[in-house]
Parts: structure tokens; sequence; C-alpha cells
């Protein structure tokens, strides 16, 4: 048995005389279950990813009772697991798709499980001739794993004699010819992404995963933030915490599209803080004064 995010609960009744003792599943174990459970323990500690684990869980799930079926000779049909990634910087896209890729290793989806990933310019080439056969190498070189693309829709940019398009072409032909020896991820922003699937008739048919990340919360922001300071040993004041609370509340827009990569922006721009007034103010360098940041570390905006 399987049990979701949301209180569903996939059964799973074998007949157990047609399965070996070995393989017989007895409830959800950390044996019979241990590459979900290995996914679940790298995420638990990322800043708003409830959609996400739903969809790891959803694609274990898939795997398992698939497996299931076949151990009983039931018809199975090839899936495609081909995703599409979308979502603003630091949300979380790549790590979650290397996650993905040593969770289907260990379930024996992917023979190797590595991951590879490119951009642009492994992709397209200068030349006539040049992109078909160097997103051919690509693709052969992750075969067995995952080939991870993020602002895939930079392929789509460029003028009459840019290649791009040929790299998408060529792209498709490998998800057809060669669905079931590697798995591709596409990633980049949101709106781009759905522009970017126009460019091929073949594309949008070809991803049927689709996971979307959203942006952090003020809250979450925050949550990260503390999360960061304390695996670098430091610790903020309440003073400190209620200027970052009311910072983040009042965060532009575009701000907030950075996520991720903001906050570690804003945590180094904090300490370089704390480290000049320690120099400069008359204190006893000691561990407490050392770790301390207080609200005076963090100027007005957040920005130097």
């Amino acid at each position: 048995m399987v049990q979701m995010k949301d209180s569903r609960k996939i059964q799973i009744q074998l007949n157990q005389e047609n399965i070996e003792p070995s393989e017989r599943r007895e409830g959800f174990s950390e044996m019979a279950h241990y590459p979900l459970l290995k996914a679940e323990k790298r995420i638990s500690g990322m800043i708003g990813m409830n959609p996400v684990k739903t969809f790891i869980r959803e694609m274990y799930a898939l795997v398992y009772v698939n497996e299931c079926r076949r151990k009983l000779e039931m018809t199975v049909s090839p899936q495609n697991y081909h995703m599409l990634f979308t979502g603003n910087p630091g949300t979380g896209k790549t790590t979650v798709a290397r996650i993905m890729a040593s969770m289907l290793k260990d379930m024996d989806v992917l023979e190797e499980g590595h991951f590879i990933e490119a951009d642009r310019a492994d992709l397209v080439g200068e030349y006539i001739g040049q992109t078909a056969q160097k997103t051919k190498d690509i693709v052969k070189k992750a075969e067995g794993g995952i080939l991870f693309i993020d602002e895939a829709y930079s392929l789509a940019r460029g003028g009459e004699k840019d290649f791009g398009r040929e790299a998408v072409d060529a792209l498709v032909k490998a998800m057809e010819d060669r669905q079931h020896k590697f798995v591709l991820i596409l990633a980049g922003y949101p709106d781009e992404m759905k522009q970017f699937l126009k460019l091929n008739p073949g594309l949008p048919s070809r991803f049927p995963n689709t996971l979307s990340f959203r942006d952090f919360s003020g809250a979450d922001m925050l949550t990260l933030t503390e999360q960061l300071m304390k695996e670098k040993q430091y610790q903020p004041t309440a003073g400190m915490r209620q200027k970052l609370s009311r910072h983040f509340q009042m965060l532009r827009e575009e701000d907030f599209r950075q996520n991720g990569r903001y906050v570690r922006n804003l945590v180094e721009r904090i300490i370089r803080r704390h480290a000049l007034r320690l120099l400069e103010e008359p204190v006893t360098l000691n561990k407490q004064t050392l770790m301390t940041l207080e609200a005076a570390d963090m100027c007005e905006a957040g920005k130097e």
C-alpha cells in the first residue's frame, strides 16, 4: 500500500501464490520503498515543495504499480518519463531533477542514473550539420540517465540563420527513437516554456509529466533565510528576525522571481555587514558575538 500526500492510498493486492516470499510487500516498509523514502528525505529540507513531493510520490507509485503488474504477467504499457519543469529561478528545479535521476536509478528505470546538464551552447552549432551531431552526441552521453536542459526556450531564440530549431527537431527525434534510453527534462520560466512548446508540433505530446514550481512566499523566504543562517552557524536576534520579516513582506514582484537565489545573496550580504561591524566596534570576539546577527547587520532595503 502506498500512502499518498493527501491521505489517498494506492492499494496493491498481489496473488501471494504467484510471488516468492522475498517479493511480498508488507505495508509501507523501508526496505520495500527505499527509493521513495530516500528521495523524500532529500527533499524534506527544501522550502515550499508540497506539490513537488506529491509529484515524486505519483511517479514512484506509477513505476511501482507497473512492476507489480509485470510480475503478475498483466499488461504493462511502456511509460514516457520525459518531463517539463516550469518555474522561476531559485525554486529548486535542478535539485529536484537530480533527485528524480537518483530515484529512477534506484527503481531500475534508468541504468546509470547520471545527470547531464546542457544548455544552448552544448546543442546548437555554428555551421550547417553541426547542430544535429552535437545534439546526438549529448543524447548519447545522457543514455541511461537524465538530460536536463534549463532555459530550454533559448533554443528558439535567434534569427533566420540560427540553428536552434534544428536542435529542437533533433531532440524530438531522439525522444521518439530512444525514448526508453534516457529521460529528458526541459525547464524554464512558465510563460516562455508555453511559447517554446509551440516551436515544434510534436513537443507537447512528448511531455506528459509537467511540474510547476511555485514562487516562495514571504514566510517561505524567512524560513529559508533562518535555515541558511543556521547551516552557516549564525543566529539572528529577535530584532533581526523582525526586520527580515518586514523586508520580505515589502519585496517587489521582481525580487520574488529570484526566490532562493535572492535569499542566498541576502544572507551573504548580512554576514559581510556582521563581519564589518565586529571589526569596527569594540566588542569581544567570542563564540556568541561571532554567531549573533543583529538588526544593524541588515541595511534598510536589504541591499547594498
